[in-house]
């Protein structure tokens, strides 16, 4: 993973957009989700500090996070390490998750994205809600959401703001494969959206969710 770590952040010109309650998502236990979130990325615009370690109300923001994709009601969440990932392991309260290392996070967000994919076979998960560590702004609410658009295994959502297709984005287990093999460098999951652009759900956000990425050190005045 890179500095800024992206599974497909321009707006698919064919997706419909979606006001999904989750309420109306039917049994959750029928539609098991599981969350994965990338935070491996170095923080090379921040000096070298992985932007996992920051501090965010008072605690990680890779275990803020991971907190915030469980309150939204997904069944597990695995989390994909990279840069430092001792030192993250030894800070963060990161119980209950699945911890993946990718030993090629200097490769590319691809590369983590693919981890984190293939540490999921085999678990029952029939989607995938995938979280980036690198936005705060964007919690539980906005997941929630996000989670109830899955209908099962072909299902393809994501968050939007304004309309503009943003994060957190759901693959449905039937999409990881085709995923994994277009996410290359630091493309994640973009070309693959595009290319099933009439399928993907675009679920509204923005009233509850603010879509700010912490790349510089002039974006740490959002940290809390």
């Amino acid at each position: 993973m890179t500095d800024h770590e992206d599974p497909g952040d321009d707006a698919p010109s064919g997706a419909h957009p979606s006001g999904v309650d989750p309420c109306d998502a039917g049994p959750r236990e029928a539609f098991p989700v599981a969350g994965l979130l990338l935070a491996a990325g170095g923080g090379r615009r921040l000096g070298g500090r992985p932007k996992a370690l920051l501090t965010h109300r008072g605690r990680p923001l890779v275990e803020h996070t991971a907190g915030e994709l469980l309150a939204a009601g997904c069944a597990r969440v695995h989390v994909v390490l990279g840069a430092r990932a001792d030192t993250v392991r030894e800070r963060a309260e990161l119980a209950g998750c699945a911890l993946v290392e990718n030993p090629e996070w200097e490769r590319g967000m691809g590369s983590s994205l693919r981890a984190g994919l293939d540490s999921l076979a085999g678990t029952g998960a029939r989607a995938a809600l995938v979280s980036l560590v690198d936005q705060p702004g964007i919690g539980a609410a906005a997941m929630a959401r996000v989670l109830a658009a899955c209908r099962g295994e072909e299902s393809l959502a994501s968050a939007a703001y304004d309309g503009v297709r943003g994060h957190p984005v759901l693959f449905g287990s039937a999409h990881w494969a085709g995923i994994a093999e277009s996410a290359t460098g630091d493309r994640g999951a973009r070309a693959y959206l595009r290319a099933h652009a009439q399928s993907v759900t675009l679920v509204e956000c923005g009233d509850v969710a603010r879509p700010y990425d912490i790349d510089t050190e002039d974006d740490l005045v959002h940290l809390e």
